[in-house]
């Protein structure tokens, strides 16, 4: 076994609605280590999201316990979750989440505002990501000058800037056509082979098989946990 990045034990989480309660996650027990490559499955209602905005420390358990990288954040307050998210977890949403008046560069350097690097640290580092995500001669295009892949490619960037122990994308294909997906996939693709660690939530099959571990989940449960032992590989580096 690895170094665990991510270790839920027995996590349920029940929603009140009215005089109506919800269980959106029952019981649900899993482990990813460092360097990992992980898809969440299932259909709508079957709790990958809510799983996913507790990983990501944008939501707590009702029960349970979470650790991410070795922390306990099952009880944590809402400001030490804030600076645990900007550390250690890089988001990529399906809807980019770009600011449209700031250049892709200001896009990418937003966290690191956040985190206490100079202007001038913030920059540098914000095109060194940019460029490893095939982007550096757009770093001063904003989001409206770019097509949607070259804006996944931006958020993509914005998520490794702080070098997080975790990316975690939800839907990272879900507003790009098939040809913009499968070259998303290929930089994540990428990225896991240069050691990050990648848990995606996506509920379109053949964008899971780039993962190397697919956990699909049913009424709150998680229903099966395998190895893919047919990953899709396609070239390795970014275009």
């Amino acid at each position: 076994m690895g170094q665990s990045v991510i270790q839920t034990k027995d996590i349920a989480k029940i929603y009140k609605m009215g005089t109506e309660t919800v269980e959106a996650l029952k019981s649900v027990t899993i482990n990813i280590d460092k360097g990992e490559y992980v898809a969440f499955m299932g259909p709508s209602g079957s709790g990958k999201s809510t799983l996913m905005n507790i990983i990501g420390c944008l939501d707590t358990p009702t029960r349970g316990q979470y650790q991410l990288a070795g922390q306990d954040v099952s009880e944590t307050s809402e400001n030490d979750l804030a600076e645990i998210r900007n550390k250690e977890i890089g988001f990529v949403f399906q809807t980019f989440n770009l600011l449209p008046r700031q250049s892709s560069l200001e896009n990418v350097a937003l966290p690191l505002v956040y985190a206490g690097f100079s202007k001038s640290q913030r920059e540098e580092r914000a095109l060194e990501v940019l460029t490893s995500v095939g982007l550096g001669d757009r770093a001063y295009h904003k989001p409206n000058e770019l097509s949607g892949g070259q804006r996944q490619r931006v958020a993509i960037a914005r998520a490794l800037v702080n070098n997080p122990s975790i990316i975690l994308a939800d839907e990272p294909t879900g507003n790009l056509d098939t040809k913009t997906s499968y070259e998303i996939m290929e930089l994540f693709q990428y990225l896991h082979d240069q050691g990050n660690t990648i848990v995606m939530v996506t509920h379109e099959d053949d964008i899971a098989q780039y993962a190397h571990r697919i956990i699909r989940m049913r009424d709150g449960l998680v229903e099966s946990d395998n190895i893919n032992e047919n990953i899709t590989r396609v070239g390795v580096e970014p275009a």
